[in-house]
């Protein structure tokens, strides 16, 4: 006698686990939502800081993490925070290196007409962690043909 049986196998991806020490007054950064690529950072400050327009300043979170040989973490602006105040990175996605395991810090900038105030545990950015590959140069004298060639700029699309 044969059976024949059918095999159900599920994908389902497994956590990496990242070290973190959280000496803020904050839980640790989560994922809002199941479909979430970045958490939340928040600020850990003892007294509201007072941006004015243009100025620029680092804004402690308290947190330290240690991340996996081969992974970064991609703190980018949050979407609302900068359509709707004018708070934005200065260097618009900041990275966090895997031999990087000091305090992250916030350099945020305002780029309103108006003062803005940050306050304790406002969420002022989010992380996302990505897999990345370090390259090797390969020195050639040509590089192969593509379609795109040198066009930059704005030079795809265009009929």
């Amino acid at each position: 006698m044969v059976y024949k049986t059918k095999l159900l196998i599920l994908y389902l991806p497994k956590m990496l686990q990242v070290k973190i020490i959280n000496q803020s007054k904050h839980e640790n950064p989560h994922y809002a939502t199941e479909g979430s690529a970045g958490m939340d950072l928040r600020a850990n400050i003892d007294t509201p800081v007072v941006l004015q327009p243009l100025e620029r300043t680092l804004i402690p979170t308290g947190l330290y993490v240690q991340l996996p040989k081969g992974y970064e973490g991609q703190i980018r602006p949050r979407s609302g925070l900068s359509i709707k105040k004018g708070i934005t990175l200065i260097n618009c996605v900041g990275t966090l290196d895997s031999d990087y395991t000091g305090e992250i810090k916030i350099g945020i900038v305002n780029l309103s007409q108006e003062p803005y105030t940050v306050e304790d545990g406002e969420r002022l950015a989010q992380l996302v962690v990505a897999q990345y590959t370090q390259i090797k140069w390969l020195n050639v004298e040509i590089l192969d043909e593509t379609e795109r060639g040198e066009g930059g700029f704005g030079s795809t699309g265009k009929k």
